[in-house]
């Protein structure tokens, strides 16, 4: 199992950015699927997931109506897109694959097994 992010980088503040995570060794459609960031000093944080299967999302309430996670089944990959960024939304974001098990709410970093190396995303003027 191998999870790689791709898009990050440097963007101004109100501006977009896509992220996505390309894997292997699974199909993305059969696990739960989430993203994650940690900012400097702080704790690794929950930005959203997408139930295995079918369409269901959850977005923080940081990230609420700013971004957007998403599922190509056709590229394996898992995608978030960051409209109107904020200073605050700078960190490195991770993604992450859930395990096949619902002992763990996708809430919970720990229903997690696999998680990617992590990109920057920074958000400065």
């Amino acid at each position: 199992v191998q999870l790689v992010e791709s898009g990050g980088g440097l963007v101004q503040p109100g501006g977009s950015l896509s992220l996505s995570c390309s894997a292997s060794g699974f199909t993305v459609s059969d696990y739960g699927m989430g993203w994650f960031r940690q900012a400097p000093g702080k704790e690794r944080e929950l930005v959203g997931f997408i139930e295995r299967f079918g369409d269901t999302k959850h977005h923080s309430d940081s990230v609420k109506g700013r971004f957007f996670i998403s599922r190509n089944d056709a590229q394996n990959t898992l995608n978030l897109q960051m409209n109107t960024l904020k200073p605050e939304d700078t960190a490195v974001y991770f993604c992450a694959k859930a395990r096949n098990s619902a002992y763990y709410s996708l809430l919970d970093s720990k229903a997690y097994d696999y998680w990617g190396q992590g990109i920057q995303v920074t958000v400065s003027a």
